[in-house]
């Protein structure tokens, strides 16, 4: 890289990143086609598809008022080969999502898929894919459309992830590493089928690092989208919530402006409000279409309770999904399948918590305490991380000609700014990372962490907390560690490796896997 520009180098990862993440999927894809080929699946019942309720209507019928399609008026197809492939291909969670796409949400459990891919679904099968109808069948293109829609959304996801990185970690080079990780996650299977995972990675990653460039407003309509991928996205808003809490605390203490103050959190209450509103929108929804109208001997429980949540009820009496109730004997197997990516979430978190506990304890109001790493201290991630070198940054070079484009843009105290954003003249003195912007990140992982844990199918953690960029910043330090990188290096990469080649294996199949 001598001799180049940062925008040079800029482009080059980012044309590397791209390439990781297409090949991964490329790769991901081959491996579902080849174990479909060479075995048998488990449950043969994928390409059973009965005509949609005649009450219903699809999905994209909210904004088209379109009616579904009726399986009886589907012509027979020229391809019915590659239909059948494909159709037989969505299993799993993947029949929910095509089947809500196809017909609407028809029955109860159907509310616990959230609607923003089968929306996407339904568009790209009536748009771009409409011409394949006739030759692979109307749901073969929604199945389509389904993989076409989350691969390119992995691509995205993987480029976000690439540049929030370049502006937390202050290094270009250094943010590749955990990018790479995360195009080989162990989750990778489910970034490559209909399910939300992709979807709600592009959205979460693309809305922070829009937050941490200080566009709030974008930021903030990228994290609401969260909210209609999956239910979690709710949390998202306290990234907004620790930005209200710094940035008004700045303007009524530093600036001495009450009115500044009352602007700041009115921003903030309404920006949280406008992300967790998806959800809550289609709780309404649910609770519309389900409990209306009918008589109260005809109504649900749920439809009957102080706060008729339809999401939890669906949870708790479809899957079992409550506080402790998997702490069970017979499901220790789930909590092993469970174990790799719980141990690297826990062990994220012990260690950025211990690098600058009062940082973590007092919120980010505090700093660290000379002895522990200055506030300026380099993120510990990188090039020359060893017992005493806890930076990136090698002996004899700085960061601080890395340029405009992974500098801060903004000064700190306005309020469309992220909180902890230092300012120009501050990137300049110290270009060193900042440990209180860590700080809402592992918090968001800690609530994760605790919800897969005690509360949901922990076999289901490997996906739920795939998205969770402190997990790849730790794994990459973990094997740039000169200590650790030949042992723990060659752990994690087998972690991914097997899980990939398991998931691809089992779940194509229709075989539990998580």
């Amino acid at each position: 890289m001598a001799g180049k520009s940062t925008a040079d180098i800029h482009h080059h990862h980012t044309r590397l990143v791209l390439k990781y993440a297409f090949i991964s999927r490329l790769v991901l894809i081959s491996l579902i086609v080849l174990w479909r080929s060479l075995l048998s699946p488990y449950d043969t019942s994928a390409s059973i598809n009965p005509s949609c309720l005649s009450n219903t209507t699809s999905i994209i019928g909210l904004f088209s008022g379109s009616n579904s399609y009726s399986k009886s008026d589907s012509p027979p197809v020229l391809l019915p080969r590659l239909a059948s492939m494909i159709e037989d291909s969505i299993v799993w969670d993947s029949v929910y999502f095509v089947r809500i796409a196809q017909c609407g949400y028809e029955y109860e459990q159907n509310y616990a898929f959230l609607p923003l891919i089968p929306i996407c679904i339904s568009l790209l099968s009536r748009t771009v894919f409409a011409p394949l109808i006739p030759f692979i069948g109307q749901r073969a293109v929604l199945g389509l459309s389904g993989y076409v829609l989350n691969n390119l959304a992995f691509v995205l996801a993987s480029f976000y992830l690439y540049r929030l990185s370049a502006i937390i970690l202050k290094d270009s080079e250094v943010a590749l590493r955990p990018t790479i990780l995360f195009c080989l996650n162990p989750a990778s299977i489910f970034y490559s089928t209909i399910y939300t995972e992709s979807m709600y990675a592009l959205c979460s990653i693309g809305g922070l690092y829009y937050l941490m460039r200080g566009s709030n407003n974008i930021a903030t309509l990228w994290l609401a989208l969260t909210g209609y991928a999956r239910s979690n996205g709710v949390l998202n808003a306290g990234y907004i919530c620790f930005q209200t809490m710094h940035t008004s605390y700045k303007t009524a203490f530093v600036r001495k402006s009450v009115g500044g103050t009352l602007v700041v959190l009115l921003s903030g209450a309404l920006r949280s409000l406008f992300i967790i509103s998806p959800f809550i929108a289609f709780q309404a929804y649910g609770y519309y279409n389900m409990c209306v109208g009918g008589s109260s001997d005809e109504m649900r429980p749920w439809c009957k309770a102080r706060l008729p949540l339809l999401y939890s009820y669906i949870q708790s009496r479809y899957w079992g999904v409550g506080f402790l109730k998997y702490f069970q004997v017979k499901q220790i197997p789930n909590f092993v399948l469970a174990s790799p990516i719980l141990s690297l979430a826990l062990c994220t978190i012990i260690h950025y918590v211990k690098l600058w506990p009062e940082v973590f304890v007092s919120l980010g109001f505090r700093e660290s305490s000379p002895n522990k790493g200055s506030v300026a201290s380099p993120m510990p991630l990188g090039r020359n991380a060893g017992s005493k070198s806890v930076g990136f940054q090698s002996e004899n070079r700085s960061n601080a000609g890395q340029g405009d484009s992974l500098r801060w843009r903004k000064p700190a105290l306005r309020e469309e700014n992220y909180a902890v954003q230092p300012s120009e003249d501050e990137s300049s003195e110290n270009p060193g990372f900042k440990p209180i912007i860590l700080v809402p990140f592992i918090l968001h992982l800690v609530v994760m962490v605790a919800t897969a844990f005690f509360v949901m199918h922990v076999q289901v953690s490997t996906r739920f907390l795939s998205a969770s960029p402190p997990l790849y910043w730790f794994g990459s330090y973990v094997m740039a560690s000169p200590r650790l990188s030949k042992r723990w290096g060659y752990i994690i990469w087998t972690y991914c490796a097997a899980y990939i080649l398991l998931g691809s294996l089992l779940f194509s199949n229709f075989y539990p896997f998580t």
